[in-house]
């Protein structure tokens, strides 16, 4: 069995970071381990959220695994709780990684033209280190405007979309996944991969609502898709098709919460698409 290295926090309310890779990865019939970056008593949408930081904590839990000869088949990584973290992410990653193993990164810091409420302008400039490290880095628009330096858009073309994932690959990463990509009246995935300059796109309906943790939905997914043995343009679709699922349920359901989407009722949609 394939085991993934999931590195991000714990929201105990929320339905969003390792609460939500841990049991899709496994629907998926892969191995999940984790490294918390944090634990918060709920996602950073809520008001007056604890948190606490594991940064003390993540070189010797790397450590350790290291010294029980433990190894993944790949790195996915999501929200960390702060700059620092992230050169301890990249040297454990450098430390595990045995030269194949795939390396997927979520920057998971903004939305809607923001960064989420934890972070500083220098954030941005930190991640883009670490996405440089990636096999797939899985930007929203907004992040991959950040880390790239380039001034976001509300709206924009297919050319903007373009340009702006070739300078995110041209830092370091090999294949961008761009999700909710939405330009010339299309919305979906844009898939694009740095070795051959081409571009795929995976269009589907955009359901109009607007839920917090799809984007952890979609990267946990995709990886799982992936480590399964799908390819990655069918590990895409999947990703995208089960997070529309997940908001159609959500949206339909008479007792949903605001605060995420009810992906656990879509599990069994999941497990067929995944077939």
């Amino acid at each position: 069995m394939k085991r993934i290295l999931t590195i991000q926090d714990i929201s105990c309310v929320g339905k969003c970071s390792l609460t939500v890779a841990l049991p899709i990865i496994s629907a998926a019939g892969v191995e999940a381990a984790i490294l918390p970056t944090a634990v918060l008593s709920t996602h950073t949408m809520f008001k007056g959220f604890t948190c606490k930081d594991l940064d003390d904590q993540l070189l010797p839990i790397a450590r350790h695994w290291k010294s029980e000869g433990l190894t993944f088949d790949a790195f996915y990584t999501g929200y960390l709780a702060s700059a620092q973290q992230i050169e301890k992410v990249i040297a454990i990653i450098d430390s595990l990684n045995r030269g194949n193993d795939l390396v997927i990164i979520d920057p998971a810091m903004a939305d809607n033209g923001r960064l989420y409420p934890a972070f500083d302008s220098d954030f941005p400039h930190e991640m883009a280190k670490l996405c440089a490290k990636a096999d797939y880095v899985l930007p929203n628009i907004t992040e991959a405007c950040l880390l790239t330096d380039t001034p976001y858009r509300a709206e924009y073309d297919r050319a903007f979309a373009e340009n702006t994932v070739r300078k995110l690959a041209s830092q370091g990463a090999k294949k961008v996944v761009l999700t909710g990509a939405a330009f010339d009246g299309k919305y979906g995935v844009l898939l694009y991969n740095s070795e051959t300059d081409s571009f795929r796109m995976y269009e589907q309906e955009k359901i109009d609502a607007i839920f917090h943790g799809t984007g952890d939905i979609f990267s946990s997914t995709f990886t799982g898709a992936l480590m399964r043995g799908m390819s990655e343009e069918d590990s895409a679709a999947a990703a995208a098709d089960f997070t529309a699922e997940c908001i159609r349920i959500t949206k339909q359901s008479s007792d949903a919460n605001w605060y995420g989407v009810d992906f656990e009722r879509a599990i069994p949609y999941l497990l067929n698409r995944l077939s």
